[in-house]
């Protein structure tokens, strides 16, 4: 068996001496796992960090078995990670979400993506709103995908601003006006694509929202807890946001 593809570093662990098992989010065969030869040496140890993308080239006698990597070196962007932050905490953060997946699952436009993400963590104005779309779509292709598109009452598309907890389905403002206590707010951004998030309350209110769906649909579900990886992104986002006003006292509860 043999394949080729390119794919994104999320991990590495150590195998045998001089080898180790690197952990990949290719873009056609999914979170896919296999042994580098010579993984270790000073030549393969910059290529194999997290973030790096990289060709690869994957054999094995079987398709189950766990096979062997050759990889070349594509995108080197692990050194400007680990310059900031928010660099370190996103790249570990959407690497933890992608393990939620299957392995050997195709998913593409998840690839995708964490690619443009990854090239976009040095600009902190976008990082945190990529990052929450990041996350609605890995709900999505987990199978809990939030229906932001019309309101769920009247099935009206304008004047969006609320989402309901149980349905995860979109509610216009006067549609949720008698519930607007136990609503999720539904910031701009994640319905128009004209909207940017400028700032700090808007973020955290979409933070609020992905991580809500994430704990309910996933992590408890699984028994694990929400990654301390993502705790610390969203601190390190929601420090270089301006911050407009006050943040109330519920938005504030809900802040790493």
């Amino acid at each position: 068996m043999e394949w080729r593809d390119e794919g994104i570093i999320l991990g590495l662990r150590k195998h045998g001496e001089t080898s180790v098992i690197a952990e990949v989010m290719t873009h056609a065969h999914g979170r896919h796992m296999g042994i580098v030869r010579g993984g270790r040496s000073k030549r393969l140890q910059p290529v194999l960090q997290p973030g790096n993308s990289v060709d690869l080239v994957w054999r094995a006698r079987l398709d189950e078995h766990l096979g062997q990597y050759q990889v070349e070196l594509l995108n080197a962007r692990a050194g400007r990670l680990m310059q900031s932050a928010i660099g370190v905490h996103g790249v570990q953060a959407m690497a933890a979400l992608l393990r939620l997946l299957p392995e050997r699952d195709s998913h593409p436009r998840l690839h995708d993506a964490f690619a443009v993400i990854l090239d976009s963590l040095d600009s902190p104005e976008e990082a945190g709103a990529l990052f929450v779309r990041f996350e609605l779509a890995v709900l999505e292709d987990l199978g809990f995908g939030l229906d932001l598109t019309q309101c769920a009452s009247t099935g009206g598309r304008d004047d969006l601003i609320y989402v309901s907890p149980k349905s995860g389905r979109a509610v216009s403002a006067s549609a949720g006006a008698p519930w607007a206590e136990r609503m999720l707010a539904l910031p701009a951004f994640l319905t128009d694509r004209s909207q940017a998030c400028n700032d700090a309350r808007t973020l955290a209110e979409a933070f609020k929202l992905s991580g809500y769906f994430l704990d309910r649909h996933v992590f408890e579900p699984r028994g694990l807890e929400p990654p301390i990886s993502r705790e610390s992104f969203c601190t390190a986002a929601l420090k270089v946001m301006p911050v407009t006003d006050a943040l109330d006292d519920a938005t504030q509860e809900t802040l790493p």
